[in-house]
């Protein structure tokens, strides 16, 4: 699957993609008013801002396309939220119906090349601890589970967040 580095005119597709995956994927887990309530073109506006940038040196964002302007999934990278000197999946994500198809494969590649294109070798991630299927992708693709954990309010529903860590290099 091809993947680039993603720009402005993506925004609307990265939202589409990030709101009908989060209902696929968070269905009984977070509240389903919250999740109907999503909404595609505000998130494509928060992601056009936020691409419009200009984005800092070790941050990223890529899309997976067949085509122009059908963006399949996508992910973003970065410096560590939790500790300087280490690289972030910030997300990734892909529609539902084209999961397993290797995409999120694809888009792991490339993230894990620009965090060490960064100089970071090592990285975390967060997922919710609920999510088996990404979390048994992240385990196949490398990455295993260490002592960090967080509970976040997601649309008025507590979650508990579980830290994945990669060496890079």
């Amino acid at each position: 699957m091809p993947v680039r580095h993603a720009n402005p005119g993506d925004a609307l597709g990265i939202g589409t993609v990030h709101v009908v995956s989060w209902q696929a994927a968070y269905r009984g887990v977070l509240a389903q008013d919250y999740l109907d309530s999503l909404d595609p073109a505000q998130r494509g506006a928060n992601w056009r801002r936020y691409l419009n940038g200009p984005l800092p040196h070790d941050e990223s964002v890529f899309v997976a396309e067949v085509k122009p302007n059908n963006v399949l999934g996508f992910a973003s990278v970065g410096q560590s939220r939790d500790a300087n000197g280490v690289g972030e999946l910030r997300c990734l994500y892909v529609t539902p119906e084209h999961w397993g198809e290797g995409i999120g494969r694809d888009l792991m590649s490339s993230s894990v090349d620009a965090l060490v294109a960064c100089g970071f070798r090592e990285a975390t991630l967060w997922v919710l601890d609920s999510n088996n299927r990404a979390r048994k992708f992240y385990e196949t693709s490398g990455w295993a589970v260490d002592q960090g954990a967080k509970q976040e309010t997601i649309g008025g529903i507590t979650v508990c967040e579980v830290r994945y860590r990669r060496t890079l290099a």
